[in-house]
Formats: structure tokens, C-alpha cells, sequence
């Protein structure tokens, strides 16, 4: 018997096979960009209506959400006419899953998207003006320093 030659082939088997590398390659690509963490801050000042201030980056009126990369200490600070500004600090601690090597499987491979949400509350204190005595007390204080 001779070998079989081959023969041409059809358009439609052009066709599957073209779909069969299509498909391959959206579920390629299905499985590496499948994995999303979506990480948010959001920041509430009692009363509401604080210019917040994260990390020397001024990020609107509380309340106020903003999405976040990384976790660790940041730098906080609440302006508002009539309140104390308050100034301080807190930290974002890591979940779990964002641990090596655990963060491969949360941020690539895990079919779904992981919302990752923080929220700080933060209460401010009404600004306490000094009397008029006060002041003159303190004039007379800071002169007497002086001489």
C-alpha cells in the first residue's frame, strides 16, 4: 500500500482549528489576568466636611475613599474652620493572603476579585479660643520674658 497523501484541507476544518487556538488563547489569558485585589480607604471625620490629608497628599473632603497599593504606616491629618486640626497616625496591617507566597495565587491566579476595605473614623475637637484676659495675661507674660 502506498502512503496516504495528504490532501488539502477544507475550509471548514481551517476554520476549527483557527477556533481551537482562539479559545486556547483567551483561556491563556483568562487564567493570567484572572486574579484582581481591589484595596480602599476610606476615611470619615466626626463632624464630616474635613480637608483629609494622607501622606502629604491632600485627597479631598471627609468622606472620602481612595484606592491603595500597599500596606504599612501612613500619615494623617483633618482640617475644618472651627475644629482642632488633628495629626496622627495609623497602620494598615497585610491580610493573610497578601503574604508571599500566597499573594501569587490572590493577586493572579484566584478566578474572582478580592475587595480588600478599610475604613478609619477619626473624631475632631472644637477649637478653643482663648478669652480676652487670657490673651493679655499671655502678652504680659511673653513681655516680662523678653526684657
Amino acid at each position: 500500500m502506498r502512503d496516504q497523501e495528504r490532501m488539502p484541507m477544507s475550509t471548514n476544518q481551517k476554520s476549527k482549528i483557527a477556533n481551537q487556538r482562539c479559545l486556547a488563547v483567551l483561556c491563556l489569558a483568562g487564567i493570567l489576568l484572572a486574579g484582581c485585589v481591589e484595596r480602599t480607604l476610606t476615611i470619615n471625620t466626626e463632624p464630616q466636611g474635613a480637608v483629609v490629608v494622607l501622606n502629604d497628599q491632600e485627597i479631598g473632603v471627609s468622606p472620602v475613599t481612595v484606592p491603595f497599593n500597599w500596606y504599612g504606616d501612613y500619615w494623617v491629618r483633618a482640617t475644618r474652620d472651627g475644629y482642632e486640626t488633628l495629626n496622627t497616625h495609623r497602620r494598615l496591617k497585610a491580610p493573610l493572603y497578601d503574604h508571599p507566597p500566597l499573594d501569587f495565587f490572590a493577586q493572579v491566579l484566584w478566578p474572582g476579585r478580592i475587595v480588600d476595605a478599610y475604613e478609619w473614623t477619626f473624631d475632631l475637637s472644637p477649637k478653643e479660643y482663648p478669652t480676652r484676659d487670657e490673651l493679655i495675661e499671655q502678652a504680659q507674660s511673653l513681655r516680662t520674658q523678653l526684657q
